[in-house]
């Protein structure tokens, strides 16, 4: 890598960054005057009430911010659009479109119900299926194990993997995004190793999108931090998930994928944990799921979660970067 491409990627990063520190004040604005508020679940945390009316679809600002900074990128030689950015783009913007239709659903109607889970499912599985397709049409379906850096060829199995990785992936995330500040550190965090990865590998223009995306959550946070004056809302946790599923698949670091989310696997896990032994015994292993929840209820507040949580992010994500460059 020569000076003048990392001053691509240092622009790259400060350009995403300052835009999003420029626009979003009159995007925070532009929200409230519009009545696109949340709306706090009723069974939720009694210390949440407050976050009503706080604007949320912040996503839609780093969803654009990068994708468009990419496209101007690619007027000017900078990167390229081939058919892995094509996949890693359309699972971005997809997925955080099936996101702004349930929050527009819910804005609108002032509730949290959204779309009906069988729909947002049903549309995750399609975008899942269609970005398999696109992928094997110019990529085999072996998987690479760490550490014994062997690939073994599983054939349709891979179908599995890449359908599961997208689903539960996006829905992660999105469970993650609970508290002021969390699901963005995160994300930033679970996106670093894979920059390092899509550098190791030579892909610039993954790298360079990385930067963008990376930068772009810099600024979200600045205003998502505690206490938040903006939400992502399933635009942007949704988007984020599919972005984070897609750079796996493109690196073939899908098993990497589970230790680096370690975090967003912890949080979906602790949801099915106590929703299957509730159903079961009708009494609960945490006190409120995800848990992140559950660790408020033990007496942290917001901000000891989010930064303990951002720390065992950190820890996950070392790990999986030594295990990936070894």
């Amino acid at each position: 890598m020569d000076f003048s491409e990392v001053l691509i990627y240092i622009f790259g990063f400060l350009g995403a960054l300052i835009i999003m520190l420029v626009v979003m004040p009159g995007f925070i604005r532009y929200l409230h005057k519009i009545k696109f508020g949340q709306t706090e679940r009723e069974e939720g945390l009694q210390s949440h009430k407050v976050k009503n009316g706080t604007p949320t679809m912040g996503g839609i600002a780093f969803i654009l911010v990068p994708v468009l900074l990419y496209g101007v990128a690619s007027c000017f030689s900078i990167v390229s659009f081939d058919m892995d950015m094509l996949i890693i783009l359309l699972a971005f913007v997809g997925y955080g479109l099936i996101g702004f239709i349930d929050d527009y659903i819910i804005v609108v109607k002032k509730d949290n119900t959204g779309l009906k889970p069988s729909m947002k499912f049903l549309m995750q599985s399609v975008l899942a299926i269609v970005f398999y397709l696109m992928y094997v049409s110019h990529h085999d379906t072996t998987l690479w194990i760490p550490l014994l850096n062997v690939s073994f060829d599983i054939g349709l199995l891979y179908f599995f993997l890449i359908f599961f990785m997208f689903t539960a992936e996006t829905n992660a995330v999105n469970l993650t995004d609970g508290l002021d500040g969390l699901c963005a550190g995160q994300m930033i965090i679970a996106l670093i190793p894979f920059g390092i990865f899509s550098w190791l590998a030579g892909y610039h223009n993954l790298v360079f999108f990385l930067v963008l995306v990376i930068g772009a959550l810099f600024g979200y946070l600045y205003f998502n931090k505690h206490p938040a004056k903006i939400f992502m809302g399933d635009t942007g946790s949704l988007a984020l998930g599919g972005l984070l599923a897609g750079v796996a698949m493109i690196l073939k670091q899908e098993i990497l994928l589970i230790l680096i989310g370690f975090v967003f696997v912890m949080e979906v896990l602790s949801v099915v944990i106590q929703v299957t032994y509730y159903k079961r015994t009708k009494k609960r292993i945490f006190k409120m799921a995800p848990l992140h929840h559950h660790f408020e209820l033990s007496g942290w507040s917001e901000t000891q979660v989010v930064h303990r949580f951002w720390l065992a992010g950190v820890v996950f994500a070392l790990i999986g970067l030594w295990m990936g460059v070894h």
